[in-house]
């Protein structure tokens, strides 16, 4: 409300002369820029102001947006140029990677069928030889239990020829020798 009175009382205090000179300037009371008396000059300097903007705008604003947007898409191009080429790279790699695994996945593979058929037929071998060791030592065992009944027989029908020859003599007081008594045994070796 300050501000009112005081722009009121300063009006007041202008001479009296002066405000006439203004008076009559803005006794039209409408807004300079709706006045018709200055059209003209409006129109006359937006056009003038509208042809440097233009030619401003034209010549040298928008080459260089233009040249702007042009240099960032001919860096997206590269830029994308250079994604699919490190991509096209990256699966070649990844190809000769998988393909290297393949390859040692085989090669551990036919080591490991390689090195089960030699230790299979090591141990074919060595009980081939186990077995064939211990043919022989049964071999040897039983031609030495033969042997060993053999001689055992032979001495068991020595035993028996003496023992019949002392039953003999004990019972009937015969005296029968040994060789008599073995001539008298039956025959054991048929059985």
């Amino acid at each position: 409300m300050t501000l009112i009175t005081t722009v009121t009382d300063a009006a007041h205090a202008v001479p009296h002369g002066t405000e006439i000179e203004h008076g009559t300037e803005h006794a039209t009371g409408a807004f300079p820029p709706f006045d018709p008396t200055y059209f003209a000059s409006q129109l006359f300097w937006l056009a003038i102001f509208f042809v440097l903007f233009y030619l401003l705008m034209s010549r040298w604003i928008l080459p260089r947006i233009g040249s702007i947007i042009e240099e960032r898409r001919d860096r997206v191009a590269d830029d994308l140029d250079t994604a699919q080429q490190l991509k096209a790279q990256a699966d070649e790699t990844h190809a000769a990677y998988e393909k290297s695994l393949a390859d040692a996945r085989a090669k551990a593979h036919a080591l490991a069928v390689e090195t089960k058929a030699k230790v299979s037929a090591e141990i074919a071998e060595e009980t081939a030889a186990l077995e064939a060791e211990m043919a022989a030592r049964t071999a040897e065992s039983e031609k030495a239990l033969g042997k060993a009944r053999e001689k055992a027989l032979g001495e068991v029908r020595g035993i028996a020829a003496s023992t019949a020859a002392e039953i003999a003599q004990s019972l009937s007081g015969l005296k029968v020798t040994e060789a008599e008594a073995n001539a008298a045994l039956p025959d054991t070796a048929a059985r």
